[in-house]
């Protein structure tokens, strides 16, 4: 991972880290259901965010390098890893 991507991965983790503990916190307070999903929902969009950026690094850096490579049998193995990672997506 690059290491641009790789601070502003765990920059955006730690913010997600908070709204974790947020999120006990509110359950803890017993506050209203309502609110504590929409946090929830704050959170799983946080998640996708850095997901997407870790998967466009996986991209530009490790599909590429395999494609640039010529090694059909590494560009087979990049591109079946990120199919099988988009197949799970819960999207």
């Amino acid at each position: 991972m690059r290491k641009d991507i790789k601070a502003s991965c765990q920059k955006r983790l730690g913010r997600i880290e908070g709204q974790v503990r947020g999120l006990a916190k509110m359950v803890d307070e017993d506050r209203y259901c309502i609110d504590i999903v929409t946090q929830i929902s704050a959170v799983r969009a946080a998640l996708r965010r850095v997901e997407e950026e870790v998967l466009r690094d996986h991209v530009s850096h490790c599909v590429e390098h395999a494609i640039s490579s010529g090694n059909k049998t590494d560009q087979r193995e990049k591109i079946a890893e990120l199919m099988a990672v988009i197949g799970r997506s819960d999207r």
